[in-house]
């Protein structure tokens, strides 16, 4: 028994349509989420994976049974969906952004900031303390389950956004805005290592005016360096719960933009 063309056809634009779709907004997530978006992940392994999402997900979404034709319209609509995707992920890998930028200021605050290592997130350079903190920071979001809450709120996104929908304007200012909070949690991840490191500075500066024989760089580097290390170890602890926060924060604000 042989099937008409044309039902052949229907039939594969029907199945090209369930499954393109989604696919697009699933890559741009896979593409700057964190842990699945890192340099070290190669391409081939996103893609696998972002082909697999799409096919356990695309049965079970609300989609609208259209036709995908290859027309401007179908074109910009695969464009949204990706930079929905994408506006997703990178809610998500602003949380480790804070931890650099955090790291970053308690390492020029010890004097550590000529020290730096490539970042396998990125590629690029960032300080020692910075990777320091992204590596914690990628240990905790496995420990709390955050590639989970990656993979769920992917499957809730397109309850909140259907495939299709028009991306709210509303959202965007949503996305700016979480920027600020990007900031606000390396505030509150360094402060502690900053204040100590801010007073030994000024003690140290009030010694070399009292002193001025005195060799800073022979013994104030090695005591900020020290004390530096000692907060460290003493304020590590309180990163999960940070991490923690940063994440709820972000998973909200994501939904909250979907929602808009």
């Amino acid at each position: 028994m042989t099937i008409p063309f044309d039902a052949l056809a229907a039939l594969l634009s029907r199945e090209l349509a369930l499954n393109i779709w989604p696919f697009f907004r699933i890559a741009g997530v896979m593409m700057v989420a964190p842990v699945f978006g890192a340099r070290l992940v190669p391409v081939r392994v996103r893609l696998a994976l972002s082909v697999a999402l799409t096919v356990v997900l695309a049965p079970v979404l609300p989609t609208a049974a259209q036709a995908f034709e290859p027309s401007l319209a179908s074109g910009l609509v695969l464009v949204q969906e990706l930079l929905v995707g994408v506006a997703m992920g990178f809610c998500l890998q602003m949380i480790f952004d804070a931890l650099i930028i955090a790291g970053q200021t308690i390492a020029m605050g010890m004097g550590l900031g000529f020290a730096t290592m490539v970042d396998p997130q990125r590629g690029v350079s960032v300080p020692v303390i910075g990777q320091f903190f992204v590596i914690l920071g990628m240990l905790i979001f496995l420990a709390l389950g955050g590639h989970l809450a990656t993979l769920r709120l992917i499957a809730d996104s397109f309850e909140l956004l259907p495939l299709g929908e028009p991306f709210p304007i509303g959202s965007v200012w949503l996305l700016i805005s979480w920027g600020s909070e990007m900031f606000a949690g390396a505030v509150r991840i360094a402060l502690p290592a900053a204040t100590a490191l801010l007073v030994v500075n000024i003690a140290f500066g009030v010694m070399s005016r009292a002193a001025p024989t005195l060799n800073l760089f022979a013994v104030g580097l090695p005591a900020g360096l020290l004390l530096g290390f000692l907060i460290l170890m003493v304020s590590i602890d309180n990163l999960t719960f940070l991490m923690m926060d940063l994440l709820t924060s972000a998973l909200t604000t994501i939904t909250q933009m979907l929602g808009a």
